[in-house]
């Protein structure tokens, strides 16, 4: 379960507090899959990146799996994020000196995992890449790099999921084929996914869109999408 109570954020600039995202409540149960849209500028990544533990609210409280992320150290939030978390950017950031294999072996190595490597190399072969072990990111096209990183956001089997645009830097067919992955691995290992988009048919694959508009919740509904049954 997600539960974000009366959540705000704030930047500093000019001298002055500008407001991200302003009081928003919200609560995700275990496996559902939800889209976060709306214009630019309405806060969408910066919700995103709070519930994913990757930055600090002004005001508010986050909870996931029953655990506090905003009174907790940064040492313990970082070991929280390893063991319950996975996040994929829209810009890949894979890591340019190693391999695809080694990029996601690395939260293997971190987690302690023994043959990591094995790992990868399953986790590689289920994204389509498995003759593209040995290749460095700069060797793969967007997509390929994206499939990547989702192999490496899936390495250590995390009970929660974020993507920020995925398909944002990927031609349709590409963003289509990751899109179609990161929900067959939902529904393989029961992962709760959470993506913000542009991308109104790709929202509409996710059994819930939250649409957020000036740092608030606008709307919060259902879709009638064939994977909106929930899993057992």
């Amino acid at each position: 379960m997600i539960r974000i109570t009366q959540l705000s954020m704030s930047l500093a600039a000019g001298g002055r507090a500008v407001p991200i995202l302003d009081n928003i409540s919200l609560e995700i149960p275990d496996k559902q899959t939800v889209a976060i849209i709306g214009p630019s500028g309405s806060g969408k990544s910066t919700l995103l990146g709070l519930i994913a533990g990757l930055d600090r609210p002004t005001a508010g409280s986050i909870e996931l799996d029953g655990a506090e992320l905003t009174t907790m150290s940064e040492n313990a939030l970082a070991k929280f994020r390893r063991a319950k978390i996975g996040y994929i950017f829209q810009s890949f950031h894979l890591i340019p000196t190693l391999t695809a294999l080694e990029n996601v072996a690395v939260p293997l190595e971190l987690s302690g995992e023994q043959n990591g490597d094995a790992r990868a190399a399953e986790l590689l072969a289920s994204v389509g890449l498995a003759g593209r072990l040995d290749h460095y990111p700069v060797q793969l096209s967007g997509g390929e790099q994206q499939r990547v990183a989702v192999a490496r956001a899936f390495a250590c089997r995390p009970p929660f999921l974020f993507a920020d645009e995925p398909t944002g830097n990927l031609d349709s067919a590409a963003g289509v084929q990751v899109i179609d992955l990161l929900l067959g691995m939902h529904r393989d290992v029961g992962t709760t996914l959470i993506l913000v988009t542009h991308d109104h048919d790709l929202a509409g694959r996710m059994q819930r869109v939250v649409t957020l508009r000036d740092g608030r919740i606008e709307s919060d509904r259902l879709t009638d999408s064939l994977l909106a049954a929930p899993l057992p």
